[in-house]
C-alpha cells in the first residue's frame, strides 16, 4: 500500500501554474458596494421563508430560511433595485440570536449586470455591526475576496420583516 500511496501523492500532473492574463485577467481592485438588503417574512408576498422551524426559544435555534431578497440603493423598499440576494440562513446558535448567512448578491444593474457576490459566514443579529467574509463571486468578481458590514435599519417583532445595510468591500480583477 505504500509504494501506491506514495506514487499518487508524487503524481501531480493535475496541477499546474498559470499567468492571470491567459484568463484575460487584468489588475485588482478593490470597489465599495453600499445595498439595503429587504427580507420580507410576513405579508401575502414574503422573500424569505422557513424551510424548518426552529425550536420555540429566544433564539429559534435550527431554524432556516430561503430567501430572495431585493437589493436596493436606498432603505425605502420603492428606492432603485440594483439586484437579488439570493440564499439561506440558519440559526445556529444556542445561547444568542446567530445566523449563518450562505448567499449571492446577484447584481442586474449598471455594469455588474450579470456578476454576483458569495458572502458566507456568522451573523450575530442583535450586535450593532456584523462583518462577514466575502468568499468568492462570478463574471466581473472572479477571484473576488472581501468582507461586507451589516447593520440592521429596520426590524419588526411582529412580522419578522427586516431592513439591513449593507456595505460590501471586495478586491476582484477588472
Amino acid at each position: 500500500m505504500a509504494i501506491v500511496s506514495s506514487a499518487i501523492a508524487s503524481d501531480d500532473s493535475f496541477v499546474s501554474s498559470i499567468n492571470p492574463k491567459v484568463l484575460k485577467l487584468k489588475k485588482e481592485k478593490l470597489t465599495r458596494f453600499h445595498v439595503y438588503w429587504h427580507d420580507v417574512v410576513g405579508g401575502s408576498n414574503p422573500t424569505s421563508v422557513p424551510v424548518l422551524r426552529g425550536l420555540d426559544n429566544v433564539t429559534l435555534f435550527g431554524l432556516i430560511n430561503m430567501f430572495d431578497n431585493p437589493l436596493t440603493v436606498g432603505p425605502d423598499p420603492k428606492s432603485r433595485l440594483v439586484g437579488r440576494s439570493q440564499g439561506l440562513y440558519a440559526s445556529t446558535a444556542q445561547h444568542e440570536i446567530g445566523l449563518l448567512m450562505a448567499m449571492n448578491f446577484a447584481f442586474t444593474y449598471g455594469k455588474y449586470n450579470g456578476s454576483s457576490i458569495t458572502i458566507l459566514g456568522r451573523n450575530p443579529i442583535l450586535h450593532n455591526v456584523r462583518e462577514m467574509p466575502v468568499v468568492g463571486g462570478t463574471g466581473r468578481f472572479r477571484f473576488a475576496r472581501g468582507h461586507a458590514l451589516a447593520k440592521t435599519q429596520y426590524f419588526n417583532a411582529t412580522t419578522l420583516d427586516a431592513v439591513v445595510e449593507y456595505d460590501i468591500y471586495v478586491l476582484h480583477y477588472y
